[in-house]
């Protein structure tokens, strides 16, 4: 009996297996020679670039150590944008399948990329895509960081004019644009292990910021008075919602101006120094010590999706019918405000723990935890089945994770804040139906893979509705489960942006 000699990979092998694609991987393992080793490289390279879009600026210049829990108080300024009228602009394309697809990720992402350019040029960073929403900072610096995020808004809602008359099957349509400031402190985490990561913000400022988005009017930059404070001799301002301030735009184009900032510049590639076969595969370990970092911070779905599709660098869209569930966890969120030095850090370990173990539970059973969203009630996580990997029983592992999610929140130790007793609990929210799918944002810039549409607002405003420990669901998602799942009807309720009021669900086991 002969054995062959083990192949020059052998000892990198196992972090390789989920950064190529299939064919590639069979390829260098079967035949290592220089030019495949050569194609690993170039995969990685281009996995690397496409991966450095996917997270924020700074995660991306200095990811952490893969699941190292770390964090740090920032000040600056917190812009929450919102988008109106997308869901009849997704339901006048959904007829036209994949051609209604492209044609509406090619008006999204003129969207995403025309308010994503204004950001980075305002001297702003965009930290999340939250469903057709974004969240971008102003840093506290040189600069009045409120001042340019007012300038930021001013130009965005004016760059909006181009959405103003979008021809469709269904007749002209429109999008809009809510925008909130506030300025203040909060806390920034990376959270999560070594699988996955998540880059999450803390505490009443990041709550704030959205109260303002969602008490402001479409076409308008809406501040809170914190913020006002800053830029009142500045700008001219009319009254909003109590608390809260309107910018009145009275700018000339001259006086506004076109940016504050230069572009950021993209971080530099791993550059190949040696062809033999020593040199190649010292060369692919130093690149998947350069990946391996962005890659935690994405669902392995996700990553599965873009490693399979890099050479492309494209993900073709789609109008899935996911399962859609928002899981609110109440208690760490709110305290970090008031917690001292040591209890900062057991309320992040705290959040990180309850990560890992929702983020497991959502893999064991096919689904994807998206990210963590923000929302009045605070830091929430968006989870979806069947928007990647659809199965036939999706809205019954997705009912199955909310009840284990459960189970586990409401065993998780309490801790102690400020001498009191601080006890975690949850909200959730289910909702199925149509969506769009797609990589939004940059096509060759800041972007991400997101589900979007009225299911995801339907789910997440369940949430907001749910009480203590509570899963709300809708009727759709009651009518696709069924034994050993149990239900209690709690008639109807009135959701923010439906005509008619929804027949309401509890799941109770």
């Amino acid at each position: 009996m002969t054995t062959s000699s083990p192949s020059p990979l052998v000892t990198i092998e196992p972090r390789l297996r989920a950064l190529l694609p299939a064919d590639l991987y069979a390829a260098a393992w079967v035949d290592p020679v220089p030019s495949n080793l050569m194609r690993v490289f170039e995969h990685l390279r281009t996995l690397q670039r496409i991966l450095h879009d996917y997270v924020p600026r700074h995660v991306a210049q200095d990811p952490p150590t893969l699941g190292q829990v770390r964090y740090h108080w920032q000040e600056g300024t917190l812009m929450f944008t919102d988008l109106a009228g997308f869901t009849p602009l997704m339901e006048a394309n959904a007829a036209r399948g994949r051609e209604g697809a492209e044609t509406l990720l090619g008006v999204l992402n003129n969207y995403f990329a025309g308010m994503i350019e204004v950001i980075s040029k305002s001297g702003g960073n965009l930290l999340e895509f939250t469903g057709d929403a974004m969240l971008a900072v102003f840093p506290t610096g040189r600069f009045n960081d409120v001042a340019q995020a007012v300038r930021a808004g001013l130009r965005m809602q004016r760059a909006m004019r181009r959405f103003a008359s979008i021809e469709t099957a269904q007749g002209v349509l429109s999008l809009g644009m809510r925008i909130g400031l506030h300025t203040g402190r909060f806390l920034t985490a990376d959270i999560g292990t070594p699988r996955r990561m998540e880059h999450i913000l803390l505490g009443a400022s990041v709550r704030q910021t959205k109260y303002a988005e969602g008490s402001g009017k479409v076409g308008r930059v809406n501040l809170t008075l914190a913020a006002y404070e800053r830029v009142k001799d500045q700008f001219h301002f009319e009254s909003g919602e109590e608390g809260h301030m309107l910018v009145v735009d009275d700018l000339s184009t001259s006086e506004l101006g076109e940016y504050d900032l230069r572009a950021t510049r993209r971080s530099a590639s791993t550059l190949l120094l040696e062809r033999s076969v020593e040199g190649l595969v010292r060369e692919i370990t130093e690149a998947v010590k350069l990946v391996e970092p962005l890659a935690s911070y994405l669902p392995q779905p996700i990553l599965n999706l873009l490693v399979e599709t890099a050479s492309r660098r494209r993900i073709v869209p789609d109008f899935p019918e996911p399962t859609v569930m928002f899981v609110n966890l109440v208690g760490l969120a709110q305290s970090v405000d008031e917690a001292t030095q040591t209890e900062e850090a057991e309320l992040v370990a705290a959040f990180s723990q309850a990560f890992a173990l929702i983020n497991a539970v959502i893999e064991a059973r096919g689904g994807v935890l998206k990210n963590v969203t923000y929302h009045l009630a605070g830091s929430d996580m968006m989870v979806y089945f069947g928007a990647i990997n659809a199965h036939t029983n999706d809205p019954a592992r997705a009912a199955d994770a909310a009840l284990a999610i459960r189970d586990i929140v409401t065993k998780l130790p309490p801790l102690q804040v400020g001498g009191q007793s601080v006890a975690m609990s949850c909200q959730i929210g289910l909702a199925r139906g149509a969506a769009f799918a797609g990589e939004i944002g940059e096509p060759r810039g800041r972007r991400e893979f997101n589900v979007l549409g009225d299911t995801v607002n339907t789910a997440a405003r369940l949430m907001g509705k749910a009480s203590k420990n509570q899963i709300l669901l809708t009727e759709m998602m009651r009518v696709a489960l069924s034994a050993p799942f149990e239900f209690e009807s709690l008639g109807t309720l009135s959701l923010k942006g439906k005509a008619k009021a929804v027949q309401l669900f509890e799941l109770v086991k």
